[in-house]
């Protein structure tokens, strides 16, 4: 099957790209085996000028990075240019400080010399989502092949031309051939791609599914694997929270990506004395953002990646209301293209509501009170999903110790749930495990070699 550029605003065919062979994809991944030897022996100053120069490259095609992104699946132009800048910030972040999270680790023991080394392994696999096209990919890329490994990718099948263009961003910064490549792979390919010899170890942005499939692969195979999934945050407000602030960020933090974000708030938590205001507040600021073309400035949500993911988003609302949600504002697909799904409040919310026990992958608000801290905790924790969360209060030290006990792989104190080079990112239970970023994310596809000299 070959891989579709379809615009989701209009629904219209851009481009096609046909898929590999199993045969090409392993003799393409023999080329990153074989890179890897080579690029493993340059020292770190070479690899850090040629991340720098990514960064630089991201600059100055700036536009056109994020005009590609906003045209395949539908991201507003004003956030596409951000996530273009926030890949520019990761290049610039590891070049200058990888050297020192990969620097020899000194342990006193009875030898003459002890240390622990940070070694390369080889030909990792990408596995990408379509969300965030350019910085999901290079937050995974730039870490791990400045460490000396070499970079396959993957990339979702509905965003070929980001793919392309970041392929051909690593060429025309003047990386080694091979170092980095782009391979259309069929989906039905990617356990016999894990399994082949030449691939050291695999990384998956993705579904539940997806994870378990490539875990069970690699698995199989003893290949290391990093694996960050889906997410349902809570997003906990207190009785003595800034509601104004808390429902601005609640907007922006579900509407991000048009709420098409695994770190996205997804089920809102708030307690019963500020719950009314609270939701007047947030349906108020939903009904207020601009819907337009994605490539417009002043538009601040636009469709879906898919027509599929707003017919799913609309199945899950409906199935909620026939279990006695409120549909409060919003809660329907529209456009031509059947892509555009309305911002949306549901009220009267039951843990066993799809809204609330699946995840929503769309801007979709489900809200639910409680009365006591201990509640709150209770029905945050009750998802199997553990990504991300917020807390919400004007006492952060009260806010900070709640958020303590909050099971999940990062959590917020009156702050957005967001990702950052500097900082581990990653979840627990069945949103996966492992950690991309910071200096753990660094780390995680080495090896962790021990050096004894008597």
């Amino acid at each position: 099957m070959p891989y579709l550029s379809i615009n989701p605003a209009n629904g219209e065919i851009i481009k096609t790209f046909p898929s590999l062979s199993i045969t090409s994809v392993l003799e393409h991944t023999y080329n990153a085996h074989k890179a890897h030897e080579v690029w493993r022996l340059t020292n770190f100053s070479e690899r850090a000028k040629l991340a720098l120069r990514i960064g630089e490259l991201l600059k100055e095609k700036r536009s056109f990075y994020a005009q590609l992104m906003s045209l395949e699946m539908g991201k507003v132009i004003t956030e596409a240019l951000a996530e273009v800048d926030k890949c520019a910030w990761a290049c610039t972040y590891y070049a200058e400080n990888g050297e020192a999270i990969l620097a020899n680790e000194i342990i006193a023991t009875d030898a003459t010399k002890s240390y622990v080394a940070y070694r390369p392994i080889g030909a990792i696999l990408g596995i990408m989502p379509w969300n965030f096209p350019f910085w999901q990919v290079l937050r995974c890329a730039i870490p791990i092949i400045l460490t000396g490994n070499a970079f396959v990718l993957k990339h979702a099948s509905n965003v070929p031309q980001c793919a392309q263009a970041i392929h051909d961003l690593f060429q025309d910064a003047g990386f080694p051939e091979y170092v980095f490549q782009n391979l259309f792979i069929e989906s039905a390919d990617i356990a016999a791609t894990i399994a082949n010899p030449c691939i050291a170890g695999v990384t998956l942005t993705g579904s539940e599914a997806a994870g378990k499939s490539v875990a069970e692969a690699a698995g199989r195979n003893l290949k290391k694997c990093v694996l960050e999934l889906g997410g349902s945050d809570p997003f906990i407000v207190l009785a003595d929270a800034d509601i104004e602030f808390a429902a601005t960020n609640a907007v922006k933090g579900r509407m991000i990506n048009t709420g098409q974000s695994c770190i996205a708030a997804k089920r809102f938590i708030v307690h019963e004395s500020v719950i009314d205001e609270f939701t007047e507040k947030v349906v108020a600021k939903l009904n207020a953002l601009k819907v337009g073309d994605p490539l417009e400035a002043n538009s601040q949500y636009g469709p879906l990646a898919r027509p599929d993911l707003a017919t799913e988003l609309a199945d899950q609302v409906q199935r909620s209301v026939a279990l006695g949600a409120k549909v409060l504002t919003g809660g329907k697909v529209f456009g031509e293209s059947k892509a555009w799904f309305q911002p949306t409040v549901i009220s009267y919310v039951t843990p066993n509501m799809p809204v609330w026990n699946e995840e929503t992958f769309g801007p979709v608000m489900p809200i639910m009170a409680f009365t006591t801290e201990d509640e709150a905790l209770a029905i945050a924790n009750s998802s199997r999903l553990g990504l991300g969360g917020s807390v919400w209060s004007t006492d952060t030290a009260r806010a900070e110790q709640l958020a303590a006990q909050i099971q999940s792989g990062s959590v917020f104190v009156n702050g957005i749930t967001k990702s950052d080079p500097r900082l581990p990112f990653g979840g627990v239970k069945m949103s996966g495990y492992g950690r991309e970023l910071g200096t753990f994310g660094m780390k995680e596809f080495v090896n962790v070699q021990t050096v004894w000299v008597g």
